[in-house]
């Protein structure tokens, strides 16, 4: 056995035993319950800097953000007043539906700005979160030290009825096959557990930007509750937010269109000082209203609520 793959062995070790069920993606055969390598062919992940990785092809992919820019963006989403409201809204909707949960994986976990705000609202919930790209999960890392991070693909996860919640935030509009995240998603849930998704709403509102982080779609009215049934997801609730700011957001992409400069979605994220505080406000107000039963049918996004039936 070659350093590299004792490596990935220990690794292995270590995390496995910190969920409920795996099977080999390669034979389908279920795992032993400590360990990655499958007795019925032999097979195991490798290790990618450091985590567990069962889709290497993909793992320079920039099917979300160019490379370039990843940097900056781990740097900037702490302070920007949207990444920040999405945190709170997303840790509210955990609050109120899931309160009892001991696990909680987050697909598409990116630089682990998501991970970070769940672990501090519950210290005592086991962490676990994947993304197709390497280079964004020693972030992730760097900031939730004590979470089980690797390296996949949302369509083809080795877990099976492992987690009491599963979250995808801004994650499918950027994926062609979103129905099988949502499938894979329906298989790594334990029956019972819940499903927590953020999509970007209206294909009216495309702009330079939906072209810039590669997007594939953005979800019309209805579309990501249909399918989510179609996956075998109970609607709980769905609600539209950033609806109080959608007279800005259509500003916004007008000025997009019709500006002769360059697309630049950094200078777009650094919306701070005072006027991010102002926007950052009226999304918490925005919040609230929602915590209070209000459920906005329109706004530029979406956020869906569904269970798994036991």
């Amino acid at each position: 056995m070659t350093n590299h793959t004792m490596t990935a062995s220990r690794i292995g070790d270590r995390q496995h035993a910190a969920y409920t069920r795996a099977v080999c993606l390669r034979c389908g055969t279920m795992l032993g319950a400590t360990t990655w390598r499958c007795d019925a062919c032999g097979s195991e992940p490798s290790e990618l800097d450091g985590f567990l990785s069962f889709a290497p092809e993909l793992k320079d992919s920039d099917d979300c953000y160019a490379m370039e820019i990843i940097d900056e963006l781990a740097r900037l989403e702490a302070q920007n007043f949207w990444f920040r409201s999405r945190n709170n809204l997303i840790v509210w909707a955990i609050q109120k539906y899931f309160p009892q949960l001991s696990s909680f994986f987050e697909v598409g976990c990116g630089n682990g700005f998501v991970l970070t705000g769940i672990q501090q609202a519950f210290p005592d919930v086991q962490i676990f979160g994947c993304d197709a790209m390497i280079q964004p999960l020693a972030y992730a890392k760097k900031r939730v030290p004590n979470a089980h991070l690797y390296q996949m693909d949302a369509r083809n996860s080795p877990f099976e009825e492992s987690f009491d919640v599963v979250g995808a935030f801004d994650v499918l509009e950027h994926i062609e096959e979103d129905e099988l995240v949502l499938k894979d998603m329906y298989k790594t849930l334990k029956p019972g557990g819940g499903i927590l998704i953020t999509v970007p709403r209206y294909m009216g509102l495309w702009s330079r930007c939906d072209d810039f982080v590669k997007h594939v779609r953005r979800y019309e009215p209805g579309e990501l509750e249909i399918k989510l049934t179609r996956c075998g997801f109970q609607m709980v609730r769905g609600t539209c937010f950033v609806s109080f700011l959608l007279p800005l957001l259509v500003a916004s992409r007008i000025w997009q269109h019709i500006s002769p400069r360059p697309y630049d979605l950094v200078s777009e994220l650094r919306v701070q000082g005072v006027v991010g505080g102002i926007l950052e406000t009226i999304l918490n107000v925005e919040r609230r209203c929602i915590g209070k039963g209000l459920s906005p049918s329109i706004g530029g996004s979406l956020l869906a609520i569904a269970v798994k039936p036991r």
